[in-house]
């Protein structure tokens, strides 16, 4: 993945070299030295986003059943029900 950085006003002049740059990866767009903008492919942005991903594809990810979940017990005490 190649990142690439371009002021605003070399966007401004060539907006066809940032889309092709943004093929290869990320694109930071500068105001005034300081990172202001980035440019993404619709496709990385949407993988990023998780745009369309249902809650079985999130939980189908490879390598998310090598993450260890122990969850704190709540304290809660449990009471025989009443059906008087």
């Amino acid at each position: 993945m190649t990142i690439t950085t371009l002021t605003s006003r070399e966007l401004n002049q060539d907006v066809g070299r940032a889309k092709r740059a943004a093929q290869e990866g990320p694109v930071f767009i500068t105001d005034r030295g300081r990172p202001a903008h980035v440019l993404l492919t619709i496709e990385e942005y949407r993988r990023l986003a998780g745009a369309g991903r249902t809650l079985g594809q999130a939980l189908a990810m490879p390598g998310l059943s090598e993450i260890e979940f122990e969850p704190e017990k709540s304290g809660l005490a449990s009471r025989p029900a009443d059906f008087s």
